[in-house]
């Protein structure tokens, strides 16, 4: 009897391992798994190549079902014929007839068996692997891999079978992917924050970061009308005069209107030209080069185009390539943040403005 206890513990413990290495490999960090593995970890070096490729990641989840299957089987068959015959004489004992007995007895430890191993072989491992689906992958991984040498023939057929039965029924194979939509990702976010792993203003931050692909440089740009520039024809003292009144540091400079910018000048750059004692007549020989980008290029682009190009501002043109606003590294941080203000600029105000534009 004492035998047959240990067996079923024995297999109820196996269909457990099977199930924590599922939910594991598809839950774990790849990331994560990759630090660990570049730190000298040799079983994260293992499973890391699993879950970096869905052809391999499908045969880790198809063992798993295997051997999810296989034990389940052994440990129904094994424990009716190890445990039903002990349990006849009990309910024979409280008044069971003997006829009945024995299918009896074989229905009762079925059901318990059957609820043993749902509770100890599947939820408890499948809980502790969603909450440290990395760590449980690295335990799992070296026991996996001997299930995946034992069991690679029934893993080809299995996988050769369902990938036919999909392609009969026209359904495109993608396999398992470490792959979430961002409305999914939202809700991952909204959970970590109720459970207490996030703080509200942690979760604004990440929403925001979301959904920072969906605004357009013409959402976050400051307007044509609003936008503060130069005249490349203004008199040097007369740039100095309005830069000193004004909490802009970078100025657009133009020929004519704002359809015309030849370039930006930057105060710091004024500011040397006097400390030197340079005194150049000309304002354009102080510009720097300005960039231009499309009207409907999404912010994360644009911030990532920004930070390439080491510029702090970019001229936002429509399809015609007409000038309609000015786009700020400001602008998309702010954006992400929720707001970027100084002690310098308290509100967004012209300084200086084209003639011929009026705000809109």
């Amino acid at each position: 009897m004492l035998l047959a206890a240990l067996v079923i513990i024995f297999l109820i413990l196996l269909t457990g391992l099977y199930v924590a290495a599922e939910f594991a490999a598809v839950g774990a960090r790849r990331s994560r798994l990759r630090r660990l593995a570049e730190d000298g970890n040799g079983f994260a070096a293992r499973i890391l190549p699993v879950v970096e490729d869905p052809h391999e990641l499908d045969r880790y989840i198809a063992v798993s079902q295997v051997g999810i299957t296989l034990s389940s089987l052994i440990l129904g068959a094994y424990g009716q014929a190890a445990l039903a015959p002990a349990v006849v004489p009990l309910l024979q004992g409280i008044g069971v007839r003997p006829e009945r007995a024995a299918s009896t007895s074989a229905i009762v430890v079925l059901l318990t068996l059957t609820v043993l191993s749902m509770i100890v072989g599947e939820l408890v491992p499948k809980s502790l692997a969603l909450q440290d689906p990395t760590r449980t992958a690295i335990v799992t991984v070296l026991p996996m891999q001997w299930s995946l040498r034992l069991f690679s023939w029934a893993i080809a057929v299995l996988n050769g079978s369902g990938a036919l039965l999909l392609k009969l029924l026209r359904v495109p194979s993608t396999g398992h992917r470490h792959v979430h939509s961002p409305q999914e990702i939202e809700l991952l976010i909204a959970e970590s924050r109720d459970g207490g792993l996030l703080e509200p203003e942690e979760q604004v931050r990440l929403h925001r970061a979301l959904r920072l692909g969906l605004r357009t440089a013409s959402q976050l740009m400051v307007p044509r009308g609003r936008l503060a520039a130069l005249d490349v024809n203004t008199p040097i003292a007369g740039v100095l005069a309005i830069v000193t009144r004004s909490p802009f540091s970078r100025w657009p400079v133009y020929r004519g209107n704002l359809d015309d910018v030849i370039g930006m000048l930057h105060t710091k750059d004024l500011v040397t030209e006097y400390v030197t004692g340079m005194r150049r007549r000309s304002l354009a020989a102080l510009l720097r080069p300005i960039n231009r980008v499309r009207h409907d290029m999404p912010a994360d682009r644009l911030l990532a185009f920004l930070r390439e190009g080491r510029t702090h501002q970019a001229l936002v043109v429509d399809a015609n390539g007409r000038v309609i606003g000015l786009i700020t590294l400001e602008d998309v941080v702010g954006e992400l943040l929720g707001g970027v203000a100084d002690e310098f600029k308290m509100a967004r105000r012209p300084a200086a403005r084209p003639r011929d534009e009026e705000p809109r």
